[in-house]
């Protein structure tokens, strides 16, 4: 566990086996027929990514990231919590798909994700959106990251 993560572990059935939420087309059988070039698979996930999600996540985003220039949009706006666990499968999944030729991008538009990103130097590393590409804000420049306070 994290040095600064004092929640309890959750009891039996309460969570302990299940992992961040996924949606969307990340969760697509193998048996779907994919066009060559379908463009990115966006992967949202929800509520909080810690040591205890972490293993359903990788074994998730390790299939994803399996073949060759994998492209990956990991949605974090609706994720409540993430601790060194998430931030390491993040990290993992990153490199998988450089590694591969490909990318794994962030999308998180502030909150607790930013932040720990930003506190951890994580935000320099990753391809950070505030929104899902091809989305700005309404009458906006549509930039990838905010500005950064002084």
């Amino acid at each position: 566990m994290c040095e600064n993560d004092d929640r309890p572990a959750p009891a039996a059935g309460e969570g302990a086996d299940e992992g961040p939420a996924l949606v969307g087309p990340a969760l697509v059988g193998p048996a779907l027929a994919v066009p060559a070039d379908p463009g990115p698979v966006l992967v949202e996930l929800r509520g909080e990514i810690d040591l205890f999600t972490a293993a359903p996540l990788a074994a998730r985003l390790d299939a994803l990231t399996a073949g060759p220039r994998p492209d990956l949009l990991v949605d974090l706006r609706p994720v409540s919590f993430i601790d060194c666990g998430g931030l390491g499968v993040l990290l993992r999944a990153r490199n998988r798909a450089l590694a591969r030729r490909g990318r794994l991008r962030l999308i998180s538009d502030g909150g607790v994700v930013r932040r720990v990103l930003r506190l951890t130097g994580l935000a320099k590393v990753f391809e950070v959106l505030p929104g899902p590409p091809g989305v700005g804000p309404p009458g906006g420049t549509g930039s990838v990251l905010p500005p950064r306070a002084g």
